[in-house]
């Protein structure tokens, strides 16, 4: 049985913002500690469950 995919939050579309406008700006994409400081999430932990769940969506690899 598929699990129903989730619509991304809030703060899953200001990460995914933030990494398409590094690839844009820079031609790669921005650092764990850059996401968090431009998302506004202090802990490297708490940026990398964002990613974790935009890759098991699929919006990323």
């Amino acid at each position: 049985m598929r699990r129903a995919v989730r619509p991304i939050t809030v703060r899953q579309e200001a990460v995914l913002a933030v990494i398409r406008s590094s690839l844009a700006e820079h031609g790669h994409g921005p650092t764990v500690r850059e996401i968090g400081a431009r998302v506004g999430l202090s802990s490297t932990s708490s940026v990398a469950h964002q990613l974790g769940r935009l890759e098991a969506q699929g919006l990323i690899a």
